[in-house]
């Protein structure tokens, strides 16, 4: 037998006689010592499950950071030095830092669980000419199986017979309405969403009965063929942990150097004890790191999660937050996600006559206009006969039904279906009232063979026959045409056909109405009575329109500077037309898959650069187009509802899946869940990451020259021979209680004015920019003065090495509440009323570490524990001067820099 699991791609171009030939098959099913082989020889109908990563696995994971390295190091040697308190405190650091990111971090093998339940759990299947109901993972390559209205395809399928069949592949494909299926092959290189012969594992059918041979099964369907994807996705990392890996770095090797060099100065130059200087070089290195930064990133970003929440996106990696703040590029889904996945009736066109019809999705809100003047749902009849008439048809020719329930409107049944009833509904029309005065008599259903359904109805001087379907089969059948009026005139074939292909030129799909008088006592329709003699009564034109919040977002986006690209699988002239009513230009030509799939990787990259819109995209497409923008140095977002969209949901620097009608797969893949499947959410959430980046600059540029003061203090003291005027316990009681007690406020300042005026930052641009540089060094500078200078002016005065230590902890408190202050506005001035009054949690925080600090310098235990003295107010006083000094310098700074055009961007 040959390897049909290999040839999944092939089938589509087999005729039905061919391919049963292939799988050595006949349309009474298999027998059961060919099943018995089969199953041996392709295993069962489900997908293999990834192996986990173990709990050690993940843990190292969490682990591999550079700063955290320096950490433990740091525990290490307070360790070694006995300082067990120090040591404690620093692994409680580490931990926490491991712990959170343990917990938040996302699995990414559930999003192979969450596929692995598309597959049917049952199946009926002919088996030697007998109907079985089996388990769905019984199933092999040649199994017939028997299709109806509401299953879920249980493996990839060859359609043998096909009746009124109707596939919903939009989780597959992103096509935006159900697909009516054939029996008759396709071209070879026909697109997933254009193979109507086949039917895909985990879609749904809608409509329709058929039978069908298994083609492929478990891991060799389209379905197992993503899920291969999924696992071949690299997990990228983010802009701020590669920044952070790059600034762990640098810290690392300056501290390390600044130590080495301070060792060997006392060794070799002062002659000093090599086990005496080792110990200096340990507390400088203990005094130079920020411990408390890892935490207070993993707040600022835990922060960063609540506010999103509230704005509706659902964050399941914790570092995704800031990642979002660095985007350039959002590619997005089209259906369900630009879209409202509600196909929507925009214009209804009779002869003589066309009226925009107003509203989106199934709520029967909205007027009907006729040149932009709106007309009265009572007055219709008179103005245009006509209409009305096409009103009556679109309701009655019609088998879904729509619900209200907590003024949501839900459908039942086919979309398009759908989108007539809801247009018959703002017409002022009662479906339920037509069918009660107007009652079914018969119906010749829709299907893919003559592409029309009809209706037969009674009337009140006989029968009536009302009809819809595609354009082209009721032109064929139509004689006449109605007139706006109500007129009946000979039908003018060629007009009504320019007026069609200017709908699909639009992206619309076109319909044609029209009905036929019948004899009184016919209460049988046969395809006879409609083959010929109709009047058209119009065309409607229908289409999924983009979500109005939608359009807002996108231009948010422009002005922020971030490129929108939709990528959807659905037709190329629809996608176009969506992204121009989207605002994403106006000369828009979509690239198709086909097209993709001649391109090699340059012309990829030269395509993405450019275009905006691709079109009829399968997995592997959206998936390679990703990776191709990554290339270009963008920072790619990417938004999905479907199975099809996991991989490249995975692959982008930001994966967003639609929470409300995403499938678990994507949910899984994706980094972020929308709650309420709209993209405008995205640029919310973009927002809130450039706040999150500015609040983490910010405690990065307040946290850092802290610790360069107390280094540069120490080390001048080693140099100088003199004694240090702060203890390493007292570098670790400022290090992790007042500078966290202040820095964690940093983390809930609110968003800046211009934060979505301004460019994406660059991928590239390290946290430490050349800003940042200066004023570490500046205010280390000035943290140094303050800290050597008030120790040695209290030795000055006599006081003991002990109060002269209090005055310079004090000191160094002091003026980071004042440095707070400053560094809340990075460019803009301190001295306004809000920047003086700050935020509540500001001067809660003020007033916690003042209360602390009386303990520090006041309470007996604290005494004994950090060596501490009382102080008297007058000295407490000259702390509070060096503290102001520094605000008033710094302001200064800022004054001048405004000045000469600098500072942060």
């Amino acid at each position: 037998m040959p390897e049909q699991q290999t040839r999944a791609n092939c089938w589509h171009a087999c005729q039905v006689d061919e391919a049963l030939r292939e799988l050595e098959a006949s349309p009474a099913g298999l027998t059961p010592d060919q099943v018995k082989d089969r199953l041996a020889s392709y295993g069962p109908n489900r997908l293999d499950e990834a192996s986990p990563a173990s709990v050690l696995q993940r843990l190292l994971r969490h682990l591999n950071n550079v700063l955290l390295y320096v950490l433990i190091a740091a525990a290490l040697v307070t360790g070694l030095m006995g300082h067990w308190v120090d040591t404690f405190v620093i692994l409680v650091v580490v931990v926490l830092n491991v712990a959170i990111g343990f917990v938040q971090e996302g699995k990414a093998e559930k999003a192979l669980q969450a596929i692995r339940h598309l597959l049917a759990p049952h199946a009926v299947v002919l088996r030697d000419g007998h109907q079985q109901d089996i388990d769905a993972a019984e199933l092999v390559p040649g199994d017939v199986v028997l299709l109806a209205s509401g299953d879920s395809l249980p493996a990839d399928v060859r359609l043998l017979q096909a009746r009124n069949l109707c596939i919903d592949e939009s989780a597959l494909t992103g096509e935006s309405v159900p697909v009516d299926k054939q029996v008759e092959a396709v071209a070879d290189d026909a697109p997933i969403g254009d193979r109507l012969c086949m039917g895909y594992a985990g879609t749904l059918v809608t409509q329709g009965q058929a039978r069908a041979v298994v083609v492929a099964t478990g891991a060799a369907t389209e379905i197992g063929r993503i899920g291969r994807m999924l696992e071949s996705v690299e997990q990228g990392t983010t802009p701020l942990l590669r920044k952070m890996e790059a600034f762990g770095r640098i810290l690392t090797m300056v501290i390390l150097a600044t130590s080495a060099v301070l060792f060997l100065f006392g060794t070799l130059v002062r002659g000093m004890g090599a086990g005496e200087m080792f110990i200096a070089a340990v507390g400088l290195a203990v005094a130079a790191i920020p411990e408390g930064l890892p935490a207070i990133m993993t707040i600022t970003l835990a922060i960063g999660v609540q506010r999103m929440a509230t704005r509706n996106a659902v964050i399941r990696r914790l570092p995704a937050v800031e990642t979002l703040g660095s985007v350039t590029v959002i590619c997005s889904d089209k259906t369900g996600t630009l879209t409202r996945n509600e196909m929507t009736v925009q214009e209804v066109i009779c002869a003589g006559q066309s009226l925009e019809v107003e509203g989106a999705g199934y709520a029967p809100h909205g007027a009907l206009r006729v040149d932009t003047v709106p007309i009265e749902p009572a007055a219709l009849l008179a103005r245009s006969p006509a209409v009305n008439e096409l009103m009556h048809v679109a309701a009655l020719c019609n088998d879904a039904s729509l619900h209200e329930k907590d003024q949501v409107w839900t459908l039942a049944g086919d979309p398009t279906e759908g989108a007539l009833l809801t247009l018959a509904m703002k017409a002022g029309l009662s479906p339920t009232n037509l069918h009660v005065d107007h009652p079914r008599l018969d119906v010749i259903p829709f299907e893919s063979e003559h592409r029309f359904m009809a209706t037969l109805h009674a009337t009140d001087s006989g029968s009536e026959v009302l009809i819809k379907g595609a354009p082209e089969r009721i032109l064929a059948m139509c004689a006449k045409q109605m007139m706006a009026d109500g007129e009946e005139r000979l039908l003018e074939p060629d007009l009504w056909h320019a007026k069609v292909e200017v709908q699909a030129q639009a992206g619309r799909r076109v319909l044609a109405l029209a009905r036929r008088q019948l004899p009184a006592g016919k209460d049988m329709l046969e395809h006879a009575d409609v083959a010929n003699g109709l009047t058209l009564l119009g065309l409607v034109a229908i289409i999924d329109p983009p979500r109005e919040e939608a359009i807002r977002a996108v231009a948010e986006c422009r002005a922020a500077g971030i490129r929108v690209v939709m990528i959807t699988g659905d037709h190329g002239v629809t996608a176009s037309a969506i992204a121009r009513q989207l605002g994403m230009g106006d000369d828009i030509k979509a690239i198709t898959g086909p097209e993709l799939e001649r391109m090699d990787e340059t012309a990829m990259r030269q395509a993405v650069a450019e275009a905006r819109v691709f079109a009829r995209a399968s997995p592997e497409h959206k998936l390679r187009l990703v990776r191709a923008l990554q290339a270009n140095g963008e920072v790619v977002a990417m938004t999905g509802d479907g199975v099809n969209d996991a991989p490249a949901l995975k692959q982008a620097d930001v994966g967003v899946a639609m929470g409300m009608k995403g499938t678990e797969a994507a949910k899984q893949a994706g980094a972020i869940v929308l709650a309420d499947d709209n993209f405008a959410s995205i640029a919310h959430a973009v927002e809130e990451g450039r706040t999150v980046y500015d609040n983490l600059r910010k405690t990065v540029t307040f946290l850092l020259p802290i610790n360069g003061g107390e280094s540069l203090s120490l080390l001048l003291a080693v140099l100088l021979g003199i004694a240090l005027p702060i203890t390493p316990v007292q570098v670790l009681w400022v290090n992790m209680v007042s500078s966290v007690a202040l820095a964690m406020v940093l983390a809930f300042e609110p968003t800046e004015a211009d934060v979505m005026q301004r460019s994406p930052r660059r991928p590239g641009e390290p946290m430490l920019s050349r800003f940042v540089i200066w004023r570490i060094f500046f205010v280390s500078a000035l943290f140094l003065a303050g800290i050597f200078g008030m120790f040695e002016w209290m030795r000055g005065q006599g006081a003991t090495v002990e109060a002269a230590r209090t005055v310079a902890v004090n000191t160094l408190v002091c003026m980071e509440v004042f440095y707070l202050f400053s560094v809340r506005y990075l460019k803009a001035p301190s001295f306004t009323v809000e920047g003086v009054k700050g935020t509540p949690r500001v001067l809660v925080a003020v007033f916690g570490v003042f209360a602390l600090q009386l303990l520090f310098t006041y309470a007996p235990f604290m005494q004994s524990l950090f060596a501490s003295e009382a102080l008297s107010l007058s000295t407490g006083m000259w702390v509070v001067v060096a503290g102001v000094a520094v605000l008033v310098i710094l302001e200064v700074e800022k004054a001048v820099l405004r000045q000469l055009g600098l500072g942060p961007s």
